[in-house]
């Protein structure tokens, strides 16, 4: 078991700090809009961040496969309530106070969910794996790897659209939401030796 898996966990989070754009004069109605969805926020991406790292130390070498297995089913289990629970968040601060905010929101929302329906199947996916078999393991570790990179890439593109304006800068400002600010990066656990 000596090899780490590449890809990136997390990433989904970070469509919550880039919205859309608005005037100046509705920069403190904004903030407080930032506020009110990064403040509850936080504990979910710090438990985004857990996952990440419970799958990066899963494996020492000497790792059982059926314990990698567990381990990356409750880290794709964690990760999927937390994007639920970003959804339902920024559903419950509602839209934020600038043009085109409903729609971003809306938009945000829809990836949250679909996030966590992604990291719900990745879940099903690691426990459908073979731990007898260290071979058919590695291999089908491998294959989740691609599910996760799917995964990371729609939440990229869903960024690049949306992360220019100040909704994500007045996020940005949010003690709650600064920590999303550098992406982390997590993987499914090592893979067994050959």
């Amino acid at each position: 078991m000596n090899k780490k898996l590449v890809a990136a966990l997390s990433g989904g989070a970070a469509l919550v700090l880039a919205l859309t754009g608005c005037s100046d004069d509705e920069g403190n109605k904004l903030d407080d809009w930032a506020k009110k969805f990064c403040d509850p926020a936080q504990a979910q991406f710090k438990k985004i961040q857990d996952a990440n790292a419970a799958m990066q130390t899963a494996d020492d070498g000497n790792t059982p496969s059926k314990k990698i297995q567990e381990t990356d089913s409750k880290a794709f289990q964690q990760v999927s309530d937390a994007y639920a629970a970003l959804s339902a968040s920024l559903g419950k601060a509602g839209a934020p106070p600038a043009e085109g905010g409903e729609e971003s929101q809306k938009n945000a929302v829809k990836e949250l969910n679909s996030l966590s329906k992604g990291y719900t199947d990745l879940k099903k996916q690691v426990e459908g794996l073979d731990t007898g078999d260290k071979l058919k393991f590695a291999g089908g570790l491998r294959s989740l790897s691609d599910g996760i990179n799917k995964l990371n890439k729609q939440s990229e593109e869903a960024f690049k659209k949306l992360e220019a304006k100040d909704v994500g800068k007045a996020m940005a400002r949010q003690p709650g939401c600064q920590t999303q600010n550098a992406k982390g990066s997590g993987q499914p656990s090592v893979q067994p030796k050959k």
